[in-house]
């Protein structure tokens, strides 16, 4: 092997090869792609060093069988309209796209650049005058959700895009949606289904990730925009020290909610704060009380998402803990097609959502790191 191959490369190759072996990813190509015999011959008793803690060879089985689901039900346009997410092309792509990001592909590389390329090529094209990321229907009537989720994944893979073109386009589609999102901040500092509308949780969240994602990528995002949703979660803060669904609507703390809540306020560098540290404890005590995937009511994978982001970013303490139950509990409930049905909305939804956490410990995109 040459002197200038790292752990990190030798960790590649090994985990690329193991791919091989499943008959999921070829070891075509030069350079350090050409080692695969040698890799090959690491595995078995190196396979520890390999995967990432906690990462099983069912847990990248299961991966790939996602990925190649999502890969087989995207449209000829780049979009993914499948099940009951039709009604929420904008979203699915998004949500999608970050999936396959999440496995390392960009729009040049991988097995699925070409899906990532597609996803792509189909939000700059959703990309409006004002700003707005948004499709003909504009996602049923409730666009900030999609443009959430597509600002989120088209801030990310920015810095990817090698063909000069494209990514002049992407990048004034960014700008401009960092921009639109700013300015549809409401007075108590959140975000509801369209632009300026009000506020609600949910969609709170997907701007304060977007605008994270954006940052990340080098885009100038107003420090008091998110200083202002990290104070509108402390005004919907319960004494539980849960969240609530909107300041507006009162209630009791929502656990999709306030697991959301955790993630964005990590994504907002509020880690230690009074708030994080109430919510991330009562999220955890939520979980913790009851075995089972099913979490929030009927949004267990929405809570899971965001749920994961948390405990993976609050450390060991708590990701020891959750990861190799919730792994296990996704690899059991996978379809043989390859596809999570998620809180009804349907396949493209759900398994977008499993493969993402499934790929946490990989750590290739920024906005999921502490």
């Amino acid at each position: 092997m040459s002197p200038r191959t790292t752990d990190g490369d030798r960790r590649l190759l090994l985990r690329r090869a193991f791919l091989q072996g499943c008959g999921t990813a070829p070891l075509a190509g030069a350079g350090l792609l050409g080692l695969g015999p040698l890799a090959t011959r690491y595995l078995g008793a190196q396979e520890k060093e390999v995967l990432p803690k906690h990462v099983t060879s069912e847990a990248l089985r299961a991966v790939t069988k996602g990925l190649d689901y999502l890969a087989a039900q995207q449209a000829d346009d780049g979009s993914w309209i499948t099940g009951g997410g039709q009604a929420y092309p904008v979203a699915m792509t998004g949500l999608a796209g970050t999936a396959f990001l999440a496995h390392g592909n960009s729009p040049t590389r991988g097995k699925y650049s070409r899906n990532v390329q597609g996803a792509v090529e189909f939000l700059v094209r959703c990309a409006t005058p004002t700003g707005l990321i948004t499709g003909p229907s504009q996602d049923s009537g409730q666009p900030m959700h999609g443009h959430g989720f597509a600002l989120m994944f088209l801030a990310s893979v920015y810095g990817m895009i090698t063909k000069e073109s494209l990514r002049r386009q992407v990048g004034e589609t960014v700008r401009k949606a960092v921009t639109l999102t700013s300015q549809g901040q409401s007075s108590a500092g959140g975000w509801t289904y369209i632009p300026g509308g009000g506020d609600e949780g949910s969609v709170t969240v997907t701007q304060v990730q977007a605008l994270r994602a954006a940052q990340n990528s080098g885009f100038l995002v107003p420090k008091a925009v998110i200083d202002e949703a990290a104070n509108y979660l402390e005004k919907c803060r319960t004494p539980e020290g849960g969240i609530q669904y909107s300041l507006s609507a009162g209630g009791g703390p929502r656990l999709a909610i306030s697991a959301a809540a955790v993630a964005t306020l990590y994504n907002a560098g509020q880690f230690e704060s009074p708030i994080a540290t109430d919510c991330l404890k009562y999220v955890w005590g939520q979980f913790r009380a009851s075995e089972g995937w099913n979490k929030g009511g009927g949004h267990a994978f929405y809570s899971h998402l965001y749920a994961a982001q948390g405990f993976y970013m609050a450390g060991d303490e708590y990701w020891d803990k959750y990861f190799p139950a919730t792994r296990d509990q996704l690899i059991a409930m996978q379809g043989g097609d390859g596809s999570w049905n998620g809180d009804g909305i349907g396949q493209v939804y759900g398994t977008a959502i499993a493969v993402v956490i499934l790929q946490l410990p990989y750590k290739y995109l920024p906005v999921f790191q502490r």
